[in-house]
């Protein structure tokens, strides 16, 4: 099976910015009273949904009042470090030669898609996208991509069987295996390889290395 059409996750796998995510993290555990935690930390614990991930994180229950105040606390310490954060390696390089196979790629984001769309045209990507689709206004992050995906390929009118997807979280092939579209990982977000492997899709150490396996 030819894959003809490679939607990109954003944030850990072409955007490296386990860093800030960690700063932003670990600014939701000094204001909930936790001690700071590491990446290898945080791998082996990110989940979805994230409410519950943050729940064992914290050790304790959360209601709508203290969820709303982790998003709150995790964007504001998370857009702060933004500007630091910098392209994952072999981007653009990798995807303009993708696109020079005559190949399409698309990103699909749970970033809010009104900031998603202004740092994608700051690093000069937006021309290799055939659709940028992030998270609309008014949605609290958290929940499953498999609904956003959906969508994002109906709106292009692709065939599920003719993408795949790649991501840096479980969740990714979830939402992949949902609409039928298969799915390559990559190490280099914030999910621990074991937690990686464990989705029986394809896992690679780059990006380089991802689209080695989907070609």
């Amino acid at each position: 099976m030819e894959i003809k059409h490679v939607v990109w996750d954003w944030n850990g796998t072409l955007l490296a910015d386990n860093d800030a995510v960690l700063s932003a993290v670990n600014a939701v555990c000094a204001g909930f009273g936790r001690t700071a935690i590491t990446l290898e930390h945080w791998r082996s614990t990110f989940s979805r949904p994230l409410q519950q991930c943050y729940e064992q994180l914290l050790a304790q229950e959360l209601d709508a009042a203290a969820w709303s105040r982790i998003d709150a606390i995790y964007h504001d310490h998370y857009r702060d470090l933004l500007s630091l954060c910098t392209l994952a390696d072999g981007v653009p390089e990798h995807l303009h030669a993708w696109g020079d196979l005559g190949r399409t790629q698309s990103l699909l984001s749970m970033w809010y898609h009104h900031e998603l769309v202004a740092l994608v045209e700051e690093f000069r990507l937006t021309g290799l996208f055939t659709r940028i689709d992030g998270l609309r206004e008014g949605v609290v992050g958290g929940g499953s991509k498999a609904a956003h995906l959906a969508e994002h390929l109906a709106a292009q009118d692709l065939d599920p069987a003719d993408v795949v997807l790649i991501g840096d979280v479980v969740d990714d092939a979830e939402a992949a295996a949902h609409v039928g579209a298969s799915c390559v990982l990559v190490t280099t977000g914030v999910m621990s390889r074991a937690k990686l492997e464990a989705a029986g899709v394809p896992v690679a150490d780059s990006i380089s290395e991802a689209l080695h396996l989907v070609r």
